[in-house]
């Protein structure tokens, strides 16, 4: 009995190592690889891309700008500026008078991400919506990619959302180096497994693409939850809108180039998963709902795999300080797992290069996550649980506010 959490510890992470890994190159292969879609003989309709935004003036306009030159025929731009307190409203109001196609909705009180895209949805003339980051550069033929999902027969009307695929803009830096690594590993070839499953744990808050009528119909964000996206995207599948991962659909953002900043951010993300496991607790009850089983206890079982490690790291810091004693087995299946870990982000890599030609020169820096992101990771899980709890207590009314996160060096070339 005393080694199941050992046990544990080591076969969770490798069993979902190669289901990750089996699952990518499955979608690859059956959806990916070899679909072409003929997007120029299909009446594209019009979409409203909401760009919500909280002091951003160091980025607002060259997102903007990107947005207002891609390949889509009918599109307006609403940027919600969610009470920003800096240059954020000024640079919009000169640019105005340059995008005739760009509206600004601005909102005196900071009331988070999650308020200020349903305030847009509210003015949207588009029947789809599109929602990136207020940092991100939305590829040129990303959303001819997209919509086809929505717009061919075999799919019909129960396509609620599709999102894209973000890429890591900034570089230079060793942090930003793993996470490029890591967007096309554990966050794609997972994004690409749950497709095949049926159900996605979250879409990319980055960029995606929303079908008003299922927006509405789930009565669009829950303003209490720290992350947009995670929640939305389970309130839409249980209502049984299917959601779907178009890789082609590309979307350049920025990532934090520091520990504090990666920290904050990583902290907001568990934060927001525990939340949504805590809000959906109930789906056990619903037969119907059994497709979001597998995406729920994998969640919950990852929380549960970031405790055991908690309680066995400090058990065997104990036993070498107290007792002299160290636990062998911690060391070699470390080993094991580094390998099975190198292993799928040379497996993600591959099938990302199709996309962006010299993505497998980044594998050589992969070498660092499995010694500082999983340790990270679960020790985000502890910090982040005690907040995550609070939404047992939380009224839907109230208002998760953001603050402005780090975007690495990247603006300070």
């Amino acid at each position: 009995m005393k080694e199941l959490p050992i046990l544990y510890l080591f076969y969770y992470p490798l069993i979902m190592g190669i289901i990750w890994s089996i699952g990518g190159l499955i979608f690859y292969i059956r959806r990916e690889k070899n679909t072409l879609m003929n997007v120029s003989t299909i009446d594209m309709p019009f979409v409203s891309i909401l760009i919500p935004t909280y002091n951003e003036e160091e980025t607002i306009e060259e997102t903007v700008v990107h947005c207002s030159n891609i390949k889509y025929p009918h599109f307006e731009i609403i940027v919600v500026n969610d009470g920003s307190k800096d240059r954020t409203m000024e640079i919009l109001k000169e640019m105005m008078e340059t995008y005739p196609n760009l509206r600004v909705v601005n909102l005196r009180e900071n009331r988070g991400k999650a308020n200020a895209l349903k305030q847009g949805v509210l003015v949207s003339k588009g029947e789809f919506i599109a929602a990136i980051d207020s940092d991100a550069i939305l590829d040129q033929d990303a959303l001819l990619h997209i919509m086809p999902h929505f717009l061919l027969p075999n799919n019909g009307e129960r396509v609620g959302a599709v999102t894209g695929n973000p890429r890591i803009r900034n570089r230079s830096t060793l942090l930003a180096k793993i996470q490029l690594a890591e967007y096309a590993s554990i966050i794609g070839l997972i994004k690409r497994t749950q497709r095949i499953l049926g159900k996605v744990m979250t879409v990319s808050g980055v960029f995606v693409v929303f079908r008003k009528k299922a927006l509405l119909d789930v009565g669009m964000w829950d303003t209490d939850l720290i992350t947009d996206d995670i929640g939305i995207t389970w309130k839409l599948q249980r209502r049984f809108w299917d959601i779907r991962y178009e890789p082609k659909a590309l979307c350049w953002m920025l990532v934090p180039e520091t520990l504090k900043g990666i920290w904050k951010q990583r902290s907001r993300w568990t934060q927001g998963g525990i939340e949504v496991v805590l809000r959906h607790k109930d789906i056990f009850l619903d037969w119907r709902q059994r497709r979001l089983y597998p995406v729920y206890m994998e969640q919950l079982l990852s929380i549960i795999w970031a405790f055991t490690w908690f309680i066995c790291t400090l058990v065997a810091v104990y036993n070498l300080l107290f007792l002299n004693t160290f636990s062998s087995p911690l060391l070699w299946m470390g080993n094991y797992l580094s390998i099975i870990c190198i292993i799928q982000f040379l497996v993600a890599l591959m099938i990302e290069k199709h996309y962006e030609k010299n993505i497998l020169k980044y594998l050589i820096w992969t070498i660092w996550y499995p010694l500082i992101y999983w340790h990270i990771a679960a020790l985000l899980v502890i910090f982040s649980f005690p907040k995550g709890l609070k939404i047992l207590r939380k009224s839907k009314n109230e208002f998760a506010t953001w603050e402005s996160p780090d975007r690495g060096f990247h603006l300070k070339n």
